[in-house]
């Protein structure tokens, strides 16, 4: 499983591009979404290089964590 902070991640829209994004990638992968926490996590074949680019084209300033 691979966890990022996105720290600019505040509504259910961001959420949804996000997990948009991720899916794109990886139709297959299950993504939880935190807004509280402004963390998405990944469980799929994606790596966590090609989950921050997808991410940051979307839009957001995803980090490793």
């Amino acid at each position: 499983m691979i966890e990022l902070k996105v720290p600019d991640m505040t509504c259910g829209h961001c959420a949804s591009t996000i997990t948009k994004a991720v899916k794109e990638l990886d139709a297959s992968a299950k993504v939880e979404v935190s807004l509280p926490e402004h963390r998405v996590r990944v469980d799929g074949k994606a790596s966590k290089e090609d989950l921050v680019r997808s991410i940051a084209e979307a839009g957001y300033t995803p980090e490793a964590i």
